[in-house]
C-alpha cells in the first residue's frame, strides 16, 4: 500500500513541535467548571502498521491510554476490545463505529518504518459526534523512542481537550530504596514519568536524598553523605561527572536550582545554625546568605520569576512557611494552620505546595497565605514536586511498614494516583518537559 503520510500530517522531527492546526475546530464535550467531564471516554484503537512490527500499534495505542488515564479526566477505551481500522482510515475514521461503542472522543494514527530503520509515528484526535479533527501531529523517532512519541500524542490529547500545559513527556527522578528497613540501599534512579527506560544515576556508594532537577533538566543537584557528612553535589546527568557545590567540609543540604538554572538555593550549617545561602551554579563566587534568623532554615525554593524564596523555618518555635526577596529581605511567614514543611514553588507561582508535618499530608496555599488546602491523606505523604503545567503534585507515601511509593495528585481535587517504581522510591523530582 501506498503510504499516505505526505497527504495526512506535516512531520516533524520528536525533539520540535508537531504540526497543528491554525485554527483548531471548538471541542465538542461536555464541560463543567472549566474542564473535560471526569470520565469522557476516549477510544484508542491500536494504531496500523507498515513495514514495521505490528506491536509497535499496540504499545503506541497503549501507552496513549495509559497516559491519559493518568490524569484522571478521561476513561480511554482500548486497545484490547475494541475494534482495528485500516491504515487508510487513520484520517478518515468510521465515526458511526465509534459513535456505537460509546465514545466521546477518539485517537487514531498510525505507525510505518522507514528505510533509514526509525519509525514515523502519526497522531490524530477527533471529536466523534461531529467527526471534528481536533489534533494532528506526527513524529520521526528511533524504535527505542517510540514512548516518547505516544507519551507527545497524550499530552496534544489532553491539552487540547483541557486548555492546560502538557507534562507527559517528562522524566522523574527519585531516590530508589531497598533493602532492610535498617540498612537501606538509597540510589539516585532517573525513568521516564510512565515508569519506563529506568536508570540508576548513583550506585549505593553513599546515601543520597533529595534529588532536584535543573530548569533544562540536564543537571541534578542532590545531598550526598558521602563520608558521613552531608553535602550538596551537583552532577551531569548525560555524562555522570560531580562536584561539590561548596568546597570543603562545611555541611550543605536542601538544594534547588534557580529558574534560569544560574544559582542554587541550599540550606548550610555554620556554628550551630542553618540558614539559606544562594551560590552559583557553576561553582564561580562564594555563597551569599540570606537568613541570620536563630534556629533551622532550610528548604528554600526560588519563585517561578526568580524574584522571591520559599522556605521553611523554626524561628517561631515550630516549622513554618516564610517567604523573602531572593536578596534576602522582606521575609515575613505565610503558614498559621499548623507545622509546615518542604514548600515547592508552582510553575504558574500561583501556589506552594508544602508538607503539614505531624499528620504528613501534602497541602497547597498561596503565596500571600491564603487559600490553604490539603490534598491528601494517606499515612505520611512527604517530597511534594510539581509536574510542568502546575496541575499535579508528586510525592512519595510511606506505610506502616516502612515502604515508600510514588503518587501524583491533582491540585484542583481528586484521588492520588500510584507511580510506577520497579522498588521503593521517594524524594521525587518531576522535571520540565523533555525537549
Amino acid at each position: 500500500m501506498r503510504s499516505i503520510l505526505p497527504a495526512m500530517l506535516g512531520l516533524l522531527a520528536l525533539s520540535t513541535p508537531a504540526f497543528a492546526q491554525d485554527e483548531p475546530p471548538p471541542v465538542e464535550v461536555d464541560i463543567v467548571g472549566g474542564g473535560v467531564r471526569t470520565g469522557t471516554v476516549v477510544a484508542v484503537p491500536a494504531l496500523p502498521v507498515q513495514n514495521a512490527p505490528l506491536a509497535y500499534g499496540r504499545d503506541i495505542a497503549a501507552t496513549i491510554a495509559s497516559g491519559l488515564r493518568t490524569t484522571g479526566l478521561f476513561n480511554p477505551i482500548g486497545p484490547t476490545g475494541i475494534p482495528n481500522y485500516p491504515y487508510a482510515q487513520a484520517n478518515t475514521p468510521d465515526f458511526p463505529t465509534w459513535r456505537s461503542a460509546g465514545a466521546a472522543q477518539l485517537v487514531t494514527g498510525f505507525v510505518e518504518g522507514r528505510p533509514d530503520g526509525n519509525l514515523t509515528v502519526g497522531c490524530y484526535l477527533f471529536d466523534v459526534a461531529s467527526g471534528r479533527e481536533l489534533v494532528r501531529q506526527g513524529f520521526a523517532v528511533s524504535q527505542g523512542n517510540w514512548r516518547r512519541a505516544a507519551n507527545k500524542c497524550a499530552d496534544a490529547i489532553y491539552s487540547r481537550l483541557t486548555g492546560e500545559g502538557a507534562f507527559l513527556d517528562t522524566r522523574v527522578v527519585f531516590v530508589a530504596e531497598t533493602g532492610p528497613k535498617n540498612r537501606r540501599l538509597k540510589r539516585i534512579a532517573i525513568m521516564d514519568s510512565d515508569g519506563s527506560n529506568l536508570r540508576y544515576l548513583t550506585e549505593g556508594e553513599a546515601t543520597v536524598v533529595t534529588p532536584r532537577f535543573s530548569p533544562d533538566g540536564n543537571r541534578l543537584a542532590y545531598l550526598s553523605y558521602a563520608g558521613r557528612r552531608g553535602r550538596v553535589w551537583v552532577m551531569d546527568i548525560g555524562t555522570g561527572n560531580k562536584r561539590l557545590l561548596v568546597p570543603g567540609l562545611v555541611q550543605t543540604s536542601a538544594p534547588r536550582f534557580s529558574p534560569d538554572g544560574r544559582r542554587i538555593a541550599f540550606a548550610m550549617s555554620q556554628g550551630g545554625n542553618t540558614d539559606i545561602y544562594v551560590t552559583a551554579a557553576d561553582g564561580s563566587g562564594a555563597p551569599v546568605r540570606l537568613t541570620t534568623a536563630p534556629g533551622i532554615d532550610t528548604s528554600p525554593d526560588f519563585s517561578p520569576d526568580g524574584s522571591r524564596i520559599v522556605f521553611e523555618s523554626d524561628r517561631s518555635g515550630s516549622q513554618q512557611l516564610y517567604v523573602m526577596n531572593v536578596d534576602g529581605s522582606g521575609q515575613r511567614r505565610i503558614s498559621f494552620g499548623g507545622p509546615s514543611a518542604s514548600p515547592a514553588w508552582s510553575p504558574r507561582g500561583n501556589r506552594i505546595a508544602f508538607v503539614r508535618t505531624g499528620a504528613f499530608r501534602i497541602g497547597v496555599i498561596n503565596p500571600d497565605g491564603s487559600g490553604e488546602r490539603i490534598l491528601t491523606d494517606g499515612w505520611q505523604d512527604e517530597s511534594p514536586s510539581w509536574a510542568p503545567n502546575g496541575q499535579f503534585v508528586m510525592f512519595n507515601r510511606f506505610t506502616p511498614s516502612g515502604q515508600s511509593t510514588l503518587f501524583a495528585v491533582p491540585v484542583g481535587g481528586g484521588q492520588a494516583r500510584r507511580l510506577p517504581t520497579p522498588q521503593d522510591g521517594s524524594d521525587p523530582s518531576w522535571s520540565p518537559l523533555q525537549r
